[in-house]
């Protein structure tokens, strides 16, 4: 399919050695690599996220890389009920139901021109979108696209020092070296809590949205889009084909076992959720979907599932029905290389 060859660009062209990787080995349910385990199959990835337990602040995993983005001691490096509760108040912050109006003025503002011939550019919508609902979240008057550009770039340092080879490992209880673009993050968006909430926000969205426009231009998918019975499933489907994080990066705490493969304290896992999500065996569709068990991998299992859900499907499903009525095509498309999540740089479209 035309979408699915434009949409493998953001790994083929950003993350290139991880994703030929990631296709060596994704026949395996599970692979070892000297202390990393590799985790492609869906039940090694529940495994991974239910069964062992992990270490939240360690380099390399998705709690270090998120204190060293800005939000250090909330939500990833606490344990039992205090996790379970902050997870629970993060979870209610960011459902929604308040937040959508300043979303969709966005969209009502920013999706203009296609109404007149001109073109539009997804990602600068995405950008200001999520920027202007993280501002509206944490109560700041942060200009959006400032917000939202910190937090893209503190999130790229923060992955790219924690993932990077031969990093050496930081000692226990010692507060992570942030970057420029960390602490500008804290600063606009008045605490480390606020700083890691922005994170969540903000790139998630900015992955997804401008890559499920490009697909549904590339596969006409826009009538899908535009009926509301239709537009819930077709978001499911989109999320979990693109699967917006599609590796998690953990640090086992202790022994345990993945897909029947021991795993022993300190060992990395890289649990790989587009491949657990069967994104890259069958593409979206909204009269065959996947069962929901599996789609909602994307946003990982138990106790360790993204409390971002809900937001990230309801902002999809808005900006989809935005666009649909346009029925846009892609006009020129560029990866963005350096971003901590796979997308693009640029999706310019006009309407169709």
């Amino acid at each position: 399919m035309r979408a699915r060859r434009r949409d493998r660009l953001v790994y083929l062209l950003s993350h290139p050695f991880l994703f030929a990787l990631l296709g060596a080995t994704r026949f395996a349910s599970s692979v070892r690599i000297g202390r990393t385990v590799l985790v492609h199959g869906t039940d090694g990835y529940v495994d991974g996220l239910t069964r062992v337990p992990l270490d939240r602040t360690a380099p390399g995993s998705t709690g270090g890389i998120a204190r060293a983005a800005g939000g250090a001691d909330v939500v990833f490096d606490e344990e039992g009920p205090e996790h379970r509760s902050t997870r629970r108040s993060v979870g209610q912050a960011l459902a929604g139901s308040r937040l959508a109006p300043v979303w969709q003025e966005v969209l009502r503002q920013r999706l203009r021109p296609l109404g007149t011939g001109g073109t539009v550019d997804v990602v600068e919508v995405a950008v200001e979108l999520t920027g202007a609902t993280a501002a509206a979240l944490l109560g700041v008057d942060a200009h959006p696209v400032r917000l939202a550009r910190a937090a893209r770039r503190a999130a790229a340092d923060a992955a790219r020092d924690h993932l990077r080879p031969g990093r050496r490992p930081q000692k226990p209880g010692r507060r992570p070296q942030r970057s420029d673009a960390a602490r500008e993050l804290i600063e606009l968006a008045g605490s480390e809590r606020g700083a890691m909430l922005a994170v969540a926000a903000v790139n998630t969205m900015v992955s997804a949205l401008p890559r499920a426009v490009a697909w549904c231009a590339d596969d006409d998918l826009w009538s899908a889009a535009a009926d509301p019975v239709r537009r819930p499933v077709l978001v499911d489907e989109l999320l979990r084909v693109l699967a917006p994080s599609p590796l998690l990066p953990r640090v086992a705490a202790g022994d345990g076992t993945v897909a029947g493969r021991p795993v022993r304290r300190g060992d990395r896992l890289i649990l790989v959720a587009r491949h657990a999500a069967h994104a890259h065996r069958r593409g979206p569709s909204t009269v065959d979907p996947a069962p929901p068990k599996v789609a909602q991998l994307v946003f990982g299992a138990g106790p360790h599932a993204c409390p971002g859900a809900r937001l990230a499907r309801a902002q999809l499903a808005d900006a989809l029905a935005a666009f649909a009525v346009y029925r846009p095509v892609v006009v020129r498309a560029a990866v963005d290389r350096s971003a901590a999540l796979p997308g693009w740089s640029t999706v310019e479209v006009r309407a169709g």
